[in-house]
């Protein structure tokens, strides 16, 4: 699969290695080779990547409503909309992530293939997400929300960024789950020998990396952000941090996860799609960063 669902990585080599690495066992670490499907009914398979965007909104919805609720962490105790209406915007948020997945995935990844066949595009069951696309549908959507509520959209960026790490971490769960987006070979005593490669060799659980980085640890520096130093009272200062957290912690492992396989590295054989696409999630993050930090109270507004 490609980002969630599709195409297998087949991809052997990686810059720097001098070719496949061997399957010793003492480098190598059990797959645990949990059936993807979670349970069936009947003749429809519920899969665990579909639960994790589920509970992904669900617990990030029940995570924001708690963060909306305490009015003393926001700026001037006004959060960007009432803590009740987190569960119409959850509905907003799971349309926005599906579409701005696919949507990323078919223009950043495979749009050739997608123009020879545009039927394809509404295929999901065949393969293709973008947590890129996801996240700027993300953020479309919290900000046409916010807006027809009355509050400000850089809060409710802010929102988004404290709760989307939750998602995150459960999708790239579901990516190790299905043996999908796997990294590059490996002698280091943690290679895992995945059930979809056809090397058979071990590599490194990238989807892991990516869970600890970009889930636990981002939600970490975030939740200590924003009840330790109060960052949600500079309205942009959370979303800044995200960015450049995220950004970093994927441009970072992306160095040992396989590039998506019709795309291959680009640009001399190191960079990949993944992190060209990261680059101005870091450029944007600093910027918020920046504005927060040196914005000027204007004492005559409300």
């Amino acid at each position: 699969m490609v980002n969630g669902i599709g195409l297998r990585q087949t991809w052997c080599r990686h810059p720097g290695s001098s070719g496949p690495v061997e399957a010793k066992e003492r480098h190598v670490l059990p797959f645990p080779n949990i059936d993807p499907i979670a349970f069936a009914i009947g003749p429809i398979a519920i899969r665990w990547y579909a639960l994790a965007y589920l509970f992904g909104v669900i617990l990030g919805a029940g995570y924001g409503y708690l963060l909306l609720a305490n009015q003393r962490l926001w700026h001037r105790g006004s959060p960007p909309f009432p803590a009740k209406d987190i569960w119409d915007f959850a509905f907003w948020a799971m349309l926005a992530i599906v579409i701005g997945g696919r949507t990323g995935y078919v223009l950043f990844y495979n749009l050739p293939y997608y123009l020879e066949y545009p039927g394809q595009i509404i295929n999901t069951l065949d393969g293709g997400m973008s947590y890129h696309g996801g996240m700027l549908g993300l953020m479309l959507a919290a900000i046409l929300f916010t807006r027809s509520r009355g509050g400000n959209w850089l809060s409710s960026l802010d929102l988004i960024a404290a709760v989307a790490t939750i998602g995150i971490f459960l999708g790239r769960i579901a990516n190790f789950i299905n043996a999908e987006l796997y990294g590059a070979p490996t002698t280091m005593p943690w290679g895992v020998v995945f059930p979809t490669d056809p090397l058979q060799v071990a590599r490194h659980p990238s989807q892991l990396y990516e869970a600890a980085l970009e889930g636990l640890l981002l939600f970490l520096i975030i939740r200590v952000a924003t009840h330790i130093f109060y960052a949600l009272r500079k309205p942009g200062l959370v979303a800044g941090i995200f960015a450049i957290g995220y950004a970093l912690s994927r441009i970072a492992v992306e160095f040992v996860r396989l590039p998506d396989v019709q795309l291959g590295y680009l640009y001399g054989g190191w960079l990949t799609m993944g992190q060209l696409l990261s680059l101005p999630i870091l450029v944007a993050g600093l910027i918020l960063v920046t504005y927060a930090a040196t914005r000027r109270e204007n004492p005559l507004r409300p």
